[in-house]
């Protein structure tokens, strides 16, 4: 079997990748920085082998130590799920997101903390009406899940839909914020 590995012209492969993992209430996250912020977040059922695998190849070299992106993004997301932090900040390195995606993943940026909005909604603030599909693609293509709240996206007749780390944690940190 063959594996894809995408191709960003405008990334610069000789970056450094710092790397660490940190518990969460949903299991282990994997963090990922590089000098311009916080680069990847991935839930364990990413395969973490698989996600630096494909960072390595299409970011650069792999360093797996803290940094201070990765130590600001731990101290924060424990804020976070311990209910203390109610919007992130932090420098995010989009670079894994071009076009569309990044330009909505911008919209979702914006949704305040306990509240949601439709894919719909996210289109219409993206200019493209009819583009719902294409957001819930970016959204479940977001390389920075929590921080960059996508869970707060919801289908139109209200469901909850998929999530990158599994419908079930995205129904209980939208279950967290309402709280």
């Amino acid at each position: 079997m063959t594996t894809f590995t995408p191709t960003y012209p405008d990334v610069d492969r000789d970056t450094d990748v710092a790397h660490r993992t940190v518990a969460s209430p949903f299991g282990p996250l994997l963090l990922a920085a590089t000098e311009r912020g916080l680069l990847r977040v991935a839930f364990e059922r990413e395969d973490r082998d698989v996600v630096l695998a494909g960072l390595a190849a299409t970011v650069g070299p792999l360093r797996a130590r803290p940094s201070r992106p990765t130590d600001d993004a731990a101290h924060q997301l424990d804020e976070y799920f311990a209910g203390r932090r109610r919007a992130f900040d932090l420098p995010v390195d989009l670079r894994l997101a071009r076009g569309f995606r990044r330009t909505v993943l911008g919209h979702v940026q914006a949704i305040p903390y306990g509240t949601t909005a439709s894919y719909a909604q996210l289109a219409s603030a993206a200019g493209s009406p009819a583009a719902v599909r294409a957001v819930g693609s970016a959204c479940s293509h977001n390389p920075v899940p929590v921080v960059v709240p996508c869970h707060r996206v919801l289908r139109s007749d209200g469901a909850v839909g998929e999530y990158l780390g599994g419908s079930e944690v995205k129904a209980a940190l939208l279950a967290m914020e309402a709280a």
